[in-house]
């Protein structure tokens, strides 16, 4: 199975530290990352998409993304 999940934060340290810690645990990028202006925080936020194979697994709506 394939899993998919897009990454966002600020635009600060835990942000790199959130994809790394994904990359440590086997996702790959997918695409470019997005920055944009939220406006009700008047902060910028940062935002990537990760994918990663799952063997053994298949895809059911409950899920935990995060954990796979």
């Amino acid at each position: 199975m394939k899993v998919y999940r897009f990454l966002t934060g600020p635009d600060d340290a835990s942000f790199c530290h959130k994809v790394t810690l994904a990359l440590n645990k086997g996702w790959s990028l997918h695409g470019s990352p997005t920055y944009a202006f939220n406006a009700e925080t008047k902060l910028m936020q940062c935002g990537q998409a990760v994918v990663k194979q799952v063997e053994g697994k298949e895809y059911h709506p409950d899920i935990k993304l995060s954990e796979q």
